[in-house]
């Protein structure tokens, strides 16, 4: 299953929540594909088993409330839908969603073979982790058999608890900053946004805000493993980033 492009471009675009950049991330991630048309086959077992562990682990964390909810099948069909999965690749998908509901899963094994699957790719871990993220708030609430799943998922990839805490406040924020209406965002998802707190000082907001573009740039992605042609969607990112920091800034009278 040659889907390794098409689902990474696909996952950015969700993660923006915005159809335009979900269509272009599928399209850049398919010229991906092509490219890797010929790869070794241990390649594509190892992109199948990320798309398995993906939706299984989606499954797993729907059903950590107690019951799998309209939200939680609509956001597994939304993200099937960004990737334009239909067939056999979509039955595959919602047959990983549903091993991951039964209450044998094991969620540690999976979680092993992720991680040796990623081999330090901390791009990648991190847009699994925030997927995941994305599953336990997607009906608004946390649940603390939810929150201890993301612990778990976090610790087995060697996240620390403030940085999922970090991960967990900045994703919630960036959905309210990009659906901001015409007064724009507010300061306070702004600040949430780089990462920051209110009261800290501008030299550490200013080594906060470089931190994040140098981690966001395109070029720097790319050199980590990501296709050259994703570094429109990599600015996309760069571009909250840009306007989150000017917002403080003029809030500020920084110059």
């Amino acid at each position: 299953m040659q889907i390794w492009g098409k689902f990474f471009g696909g996952v950015i675009g969700f993660m923006f929540g915005r159809i335009a950049g979900a269509i272009l991330g599928i399209w850049l991630g398919h010229q991906f594909d092509k490219r890797m048309s010929e790869a070794p086959q241990g390649m594509q077992e190892r992109q199948a088993l990320f798309f398995n562990t993906t939706f299984a682990v989606m499954g797993h964390m729907a059903k950590a409330s107690g019951r799998v909810t309209e939200n939680d099948i609509r956001m597994a069909n939304a993200l099937m839908d960004n990737l334009r999965l239909d067939g056999d690749a979509r039955r595959e998908a919602q047959a990983a969603f549903r091993r991951g509901k039964a209450s044998d899963f094991d969620l540690q094994a999976h979680l092993r073979s992720f991680r040796d699957l990623t081999m330090g790719r901390r791009e990648v871990q991190i847009m699994f982790l925030e997927i995941q993220i994305q599953t336990a708030l997607s009906d608004g609430d946390l649940h603390p058999r939810e929150y201890a799943i993301l612990q778990t998922i976090a610790n087995r990839l060697g996240f620390s608890q403030a940085q999922l805490d970090a991960m967990l406040a900045r994703w919630q924020a960036e959905t309210r900053f990009q659906g901001a209406a015409n007064n724009g965002p507010s300061l306070s998802d702004a600040y949430r946004v780089l990462g920051v707190e209110e009261s800290t000082s501008d030299q550490e907001l200013k080594r906060a805000y470089r931190k994040l573009m140098a981690e966001n740039h395109p070029d720097k992605l790319v050199a980590k493993g990501l296709p050259q042609e994703m570094m429109e969607i990599a600015k996309r990112k760069a571009q909250d980033i840009q306007v989150a920091y000017d917002k403080v800034k003029s809030a500020r009278g920084m110059r």
